[in-house]
């Protein structure tokens, strides 16, 4: 992993999350746009230079009208072409910044084009691209398509802001017409796109818009917001997945009863819950709306294996662990199932007496995995104890992530997720969810991402401040004095907005 690059979805989620934390949306655009002022008033003279800044209706855009306002106030001639009305501008934060402009008759010219024939011919010094962003998937359109054109059937020279409009930030693809810049100044880091399109790129900086490197570290509700999967009038029962449960004994049904009803929260279309007969039985009178597969025994054996099979040709991920117990032949089941989700590379995730049954084996999986242990289980599972302070316990479960080629989610009073290679901290939690239980609905959770196609890591980590999230409501409303079925109901709210724990946060 290059820590120099980060992709479109990371810097969306990083900059949901810098809000979160208390950096806005508006003051990174105003650094930006800043930075991008200052470096042209480094290459070119204020008096002699008329700068035209191509700006579209988004946070690119934005971008340009703050470029401007710097430009302006240092002596250069600024024309703003905007590619649209200014009432089709999207983006909130490029509304104020556009607002800023409106007074400014005299240092900046603003032309709205809206259509192709409307693009102005300005004899320009220098040209601005801030037309599109990082967001880009299609080819663009006119009026957009046009002046990107005109951008480069002239021969003044052209800054890209952050990216050059119709270049793929992540794979570099051309998507139609694309802005040939003579240099591309990018933000925070550089985005991958940009390696693979030097001919449109020109030379390159990176500039810091005011985003300290830790908070990359944070998990916040950015994490959650892009990881999300839209739902389409045409979905079909089965397009959010099917979660297998594996759990349960004859001491405990509770256990996967919670890691099936926080899936179904999560959105996940189906759960099956594999659980011995008479605790499925339990199970389905506590909800109608869970499917159970009734093993025979008290607890998981060999026996029950083939059923279980035939449950995970459906399956698009798997949960093992929630109240199994820890019967010797359970065990010998959880090892010979967990081969066979290795062997279907289902993701899968082992939790609490499925992750004990799988310690002893100490190797590396062959299929997506997310391990949650508590320290104990962290113990179980690596022979070792954790230490006390943050970044050293940080550092140690990160080696143990790649040790195991899987990701680990470490519950405590700051969770830590990592995959080996990213780490991220989880804040959200409180102490009242020490109540037995809330361990269970994170495994409902993130299994149900995983479900869904979320990748394990980025699966843990919303997961974790999901279910933190949940239990911090639950305190507002109930104290301490919560249980784990309280999270259930907040699970969709926070999902449906994440950033409504910022204000719980703050008081």
């Amino acid at each position: 992993m290059n820590e120099e690059i980060i992709t479109t979805k990371e810097m969306r989620a990083l900059e949901i999350n810098a809000e979160y934390f208390g950096i806005s949306k508006l003051q990174l655009m105003e650094n930006a746009g800043r930075n991008v002022a200052v470096e042209i008033s480094a290459r070119f003279r204020p008096k002699e230079t008329i700068v035209a800044i191509f700006c579209g209706l988004g946070g690119n855009g934005g971008d340009g009208f703050v470029t401007a306002r710097h430009l302006a106030c240092l002596g250069f001639r600024v024309h703003v072409i905007l590619a649209g009305r200014a009432s089709q501008i999207v983006n909130e934060e490029a509304k104020k910044n556009w607002e800023a402009l409106r007074a400014l008759k005299e240092s900046v010219h603003i032309h709205e084009v809206q259509d192709s024939s409307m693009i102005p011919e300005v004899k320009a010094d220098l040209l601005v691209d801030a037309l599109l962003g990082t967001g880009l998937k299609g080819p663009p359109r006119p009026p957009i398509s046009h002046m990107i054109k005109a951008i480069n059937e002239s021969d003044t020279f052209c800054i890209a802001i952050d990216i050059p409009s119709g270049v793929d930030s992540d794979s570099g693809k051309i998507l139609g017409e694309a802005v040939k810049a003579d240099l591309t100044i990018t933000f925070h880091k550089t985005k991958p796109g940009l390696l693979k399109a030097s001919e449109h790129v020109g030379e390159l900086i990176v500039k810091h818009i005011g985003l300290p490197f830790e908070i990359e570290r944070f998990a916040g509700p950015g994490d959650v917001s892009v990881i999300l999967k839209p739902r389409h009038p045409e979905a079909h029962k089965g397009d959010f997945g099917r979660l297998l449960i594996v759990g349960g004994s004859e001491t405990y049904s509770g256990a996967p009863t919670l890691a099936a009803l926080a899936a179904l929260r999560v959105g996940v279309d189906l759960v099956y819950v594999a659980a011995p007969r008479d605790t499925a039985y339990a199970i389905s009178s506590i909800s109608p709306d869970l499917i159970t597969l009734k093993l025979e025994g008290d607890h998981l054996n060999r026996e029950n294996l083939p059923l279980v099979r035939r449950f995970l040709e459906k399956a698009t991920a798997v949960v093992i662990g929630p109240g199994l117990g820890l019967h010797k032949e359970t065990q010998e089941a959880v090892n010979d199932l967990i081969k066979d989700v290795e062997e279907r590379k289902i993701p899968m995730l082992l939790d609490a007496d499925g992750l004990k049954a799988f310690a002893e084996s100490k190797r590396r999986l062959e299929t997506p995995t997310v391990f949650t242990p508590h320290a104990g289980e962290y113990r179980i599972l690596t022979g070792k104890s954790l230490p006390e302070n943050l970044k050293e316990r940080a550092d140690v479960v990160q080696r143990t992530a790649q040790d195991l080629d899987a990701t680990l989610l470490l519950k405590a009073h700051v969770d830590i997720i990592s995959d080996g290679y990213r780490t991220k901290l989880n804040f959200t939690g409180n102490p009242g969810m020490t109540v037995g239980g809330t361990g269970d609905v994170l495994s409902g959770i993130v299994g149900a991402f995983l479900a869904q196609g979320v990748e394990p890591f980025e699966a843990a980590v919303a997961g974790a401040f999901i279910n933190g999230a949940a239990g911090d409501f639950v305190k507002r409303e109930k104290g301490y004095h919560m249980v784990a079925s309280d999270l259930l109901k907040w699970i969709p709210k926070i999902i449906d907005n994440p950033m409504s724990h910022r204000d719980l946060k703050n008081t």
